[in-house]
C-alpha cells in the first residue's frame, strides 16, 4: 500500500512540475509511515513539508496542491491535510480486503519484490576449520541464512557461499603436532582439544613452530603428504559444522563451502593484475594498495596490504580473488557479506580496490551486512565460566535442556517423545530469535531466561501464537465442520479486524525491506505486532461463535490467512512452527 501512495505522490508532483507549480530535477524521497492515530488515517507522508523550501510556498499550501494533483485510486477513500502539512490517507476496508482475499488465494501469500530479480551471492557462516564452531559463529549463520531464504522467497536465485578458514599458519601448526603425536579418528574428533594441545606447543617451542611453518609452505606447494593430514582435518571440521547447521536449521550445504583454500591458485593473479592497473605501490616490501578516502585519525593514507615482504598473501588478497570469482564466475548482481561489522574498514577498503582493479562488473553491487556481538550478562563477549570459548553444540544442548524443563512443567502428562520435540523446536528457535530479534548492527546480551519467556517479543511466544490459529481449525474440526479457503470472502466491520487486516497487507512490504536492507529483526517485530492483533480480535470478534455463517467465514479466513503469515515468516527466519505446545 505504500508503494501504491508513493507512486500517486509521484505522479502528482510531475503534475505540479508541469504546471510550474514545483521546479524541475528534483528527486525527493518520498517517505510513507503508517499513520499513528488511525482517527488520522492509515498513511502519513510529509511530502509538502520536504519541498515546501525549493517551491517557494508554506508547506500547507503546498500540501493542498499535491492533494488537488493525486490521481484518484480505489484503494484511497480519502486524503486529510494535518497540521503544518501533512498528508494522512485513509484506505479503502473493502478494497484492503479484496487484497487479503487474494492472498489468502496465492501461495507466495501476493508477496513480490520491489524491482527485478537478482543473482545474489550471500557470503555467510564461515568458520575457521580445524575447531569447532562457536557462539561467535551464530550471528553470521543465521541472520546470513533468514536474508538468504527472504531473498529466495522474493525470486532471487541465491548462491551461498561458506568462505571458511581452511588455509594459513594454524594448518601447519595442526600439521606438525599430528606427525608429533599421531592421533586416532576418535581423538581427532575433538579437534577442541587436539587445537588447544598444537597451539601449546606451537607457543612454547620455537623449533615447533618453525616446523610448523615449514609446513605451511609445503602444503601451498602441493606437497602430497600435507594435502592428505590436511583434508583429513578439514573433513572432519566439516562434519561437525554440518551437524550445528542441520541442529539449526538453516540451508547451509558441504557443496556451499568455498573456502580460502579454493582461491589460492588465483592470489599471484591478483597481485600481477592489480599491477598492471597500476594500484600497487611498495611499501617496507610489501605490495599495497593506497586509496585517497582512506587515512588514519592524523591524515596518512591507510594500505591495502596484498602481499607481504616476505612473500605471503593476507586475507585481503583472498577476498579479492574471491570476489572476482563470484563477479565472472557466479556471475553476481549482488554480494551480501554478514561478517563482523569490526570488519568494516577491510570489506570499504577491500570492494573499492576490486572496482578500481575491474574485478567486478560496473553493476555488480556489493555490500557488508556487519553485525554486532552476542555478550555475556557482564556485556562482554560471551564465554565460559573459567574463560574459555563458548562451543555453539554446547549453547544449543544447554536451550534444549531448559526447554525441555519449561514445557515438561506446563505439560506434564504429555509423552516423553514428543516433550523432547516441542522442548528441541522452542530451544533451537528461542536462541535463534532472540538473535535475529536484535538489529543486526547491535551489540545484545545473552539471556536464556528472556529468550525462553512465554511473554514479550520472543519465540516461544510466537510459537505459542501460532498454535493458538491452529487451535481454531482444530475446535472446528471436532465440531464436524471444516474450512473451505475458496469460499466466502473477508468483511473488515469491527476495529479489531481491520487492524489486523492492515497489518497482514503489510507483510510483503516488511519481506522487500529485510530483503533491501539485511535486517530481519524487521520481520521479527512484524510477527510480534502481527501476533498480538490477532489476539485482540480473538478476544473481540468470536469466531466459531460468530453471529452468522457469513461472519464466521470471513473470520476464519483472517484467522487462516494470519496462521499462514505467521508461518512463512517464521519459516523464513529458519524457525519450525508447531501445531501445539
Amino acid at each position: 500500500m505504500k508503494d501504491t501512495i508513493r507512486q500517486l505522490i509521484q505522479q502528482a508532483l510531475s503534475q505540479l512540475v508541469t504546471d510550474g507549480v514545483l521546479p524541475e530535477g528534483l528527486t525527493p524521497a518520498i517517505q510513507v509511515e503508517n499513520a499513528k492515530d488511525k482517527k488520522n488515517g492509515d498513511f502519513a507522508s510529509n511530502i509538502a513539508m520536504m519541498l515546501a523550501k525549493p517551491a517557494g510556498m508554506k508547506p500547507r499550501d503546498l500540501a493542498e496542491k499535491i492533494v488537488a494533483a493525486l490521481p484518484a485510486d480505489e484503494q484511497i477513500t480519502q486524503v486529510d491535510i494535518a497540521g503544518p502539512g501533512f498528508l494522512n490517507f485513509f484506505q479503502n476496508t473493502q478494497a484492503l480486503a479484496s487484497r487479503l482475499d487474494e492472498a489468502l488465494a496465492d501461495a507466495t501469500l501476493s508477496v513480490r519484490k520491489n524491482g527485478p530479480a537478482q543473482r545474489v551471492v550471500v557470503d555467510l557462516s564461515a568458520p575457521n576449520l580445524a575447531k569447532e564452531m562457536h557462539v561467535g559463529h551464530l550471528r553470521s549463520t543465521i541472520i546470513g541464512d533468514g536474508v538468504a531464504s527472504v531473498l529466495e522467497f522474493l525470486g532471487d536465485t541465491v548462491i551461498r557461499q561458506n568462505h571458511v578458514g581452511d588455509w594459513g599458519t594454524q594448518f601447519g601448526m595442526l600439521l606438525a603436532y599430528l606427525q608429533e603425536t599421531p592421533a586416532t579418528s576418535d581423538e581427532l574428533a575433538d579437534l577442541e582439544n587436539f587445537y588447544r594441545a598444537a597451539k601449546g606447543r606451537f607457543d612454547e617451542s620455537e623449533e615447533f613452530a618453525e616446523r610448523a611453518r615449514g609446513l605451511v609452505v609445503k602444503l601451498q606447494a602441493g606437497d602430497a603428504e600435507c594435502l592428505s593430514l590436511w583434508t583429513r582435518f578439514k573433513d572432519i571440521s566439516l562434519s561437525h559444522c554440518q551437524e550445528v547447521y542441520e541442529r539449526l536449521n538453516v540451508k547451509l550445504t558441504p557443496k556451499d563451502v568455498m573456502g580460502e583454500s579454493a582461491y589460492n591458485d588465483d592470489l599471484a593473479n591478483v597481485v600481477a593484475d592489480l599491477k598492471k592497473a597500476g594500484l600497487l605501490v611498495e611499501s617496507n616490501g610489501a605490495q599495497c594498495v593506497f586509496l585517497e578516502e582512506f587515512k588514519t585519525a592524523e591524515g596518512t593514507p591507510l594500505p591495502v596490504i596484498v602481499q607481504k615482504a616476505g612473500g605471503g598473501y593476507l586475507y585481503a588478497t583472498t577476498d579479492l580473488a574471491a570476489i572476482r570469482y563470484r563477479s565472472n564466475v557466479l556471475k553476481a548482481d549482488r554480494a551480501l557479506y554478514f561478517v563482523d561489522q569490526r570488519q568494516a574498514l577491510h570489506f570499504q577498503q577491500v570492494f573499492e580496490v576490486a572496482r578500481r582493479a575491474g574485478f567486478v562488473t560496473n553493476g555488480m553491487q556489493m555490500e557488508h551486512m556487519g553485525f554486532g556481538t552476542m555478550n555475556g550478562a557482564d556485556g562482554r563477549p560471551f564465554k565460559t565460566r573459567d574463560g574459555g570459548t563458548v562451543k555453539l553444540v554446547d549453547l544449543l544442548d544447554e536451550a534444549e535442556e531448559r526447554a525441555y524443563t519449561l514445557v515438561k512443567e506446563k505439560n506434564p502428562d504429555v509423552a516423553e517423545d514428543e516433550l523432547r520435540s516441542i522442548a528441541k523446536a522452542v530451544g533451537i528457535s528461542a536462541v535463534k530469535y532472540a538473535d535475529l530479534s536484535k538489529h543486526r548492527a547491535s551489540d545484545y546480551s545473552f539471556n536464556f531466561d528472556q529468550m525462553l519467556s512465554f511473554e514479550g517479543n520472543t519465540a516461544p511466544y510466537l510459537l505459542y501464537a501460532y498454535t493458538r490459529v491452529a487451535g481454531v481449525f482444530r475446535k472446528l474440526e471436532e465440531k464436524g465442520e471444516s474450512f473451505n479457503a475458496s469460499e466466502g470472502q473477508i468483511i473488515l466491520d469491527a476495529a479489531q479486524e481491520q487492524d489486523l487486516a492492515a497489518r497482514l497487507a503489510q507483510f510483503g512490504e516488511t519481506v522487500n525491506t529485510v530483503a533491501d536492507k539485511g535486517t530481519p529483526h524487521v520481520l521479527c517485530a512484524y510477527l510480534y505486532d502481527l501476533a498480538g492483533l490477532f489476539s485482540s480480535f480473538y478476544e473481540n470478534c468470536p469466531i466459531l461463535a460468530a453471529e452468522n455463517p457469513e461472519q464466521q467465514q470471513s473470520r476464519l479466513r483472517l484467522a487462516a490467512l494470519t496462521g499462514r503469515t505467521l508461518k512463512q515468516g517464521l519459516q523464513l527466519l529458519g524457525l519450525d512452527t508447531l501445531e501445539r505446545m
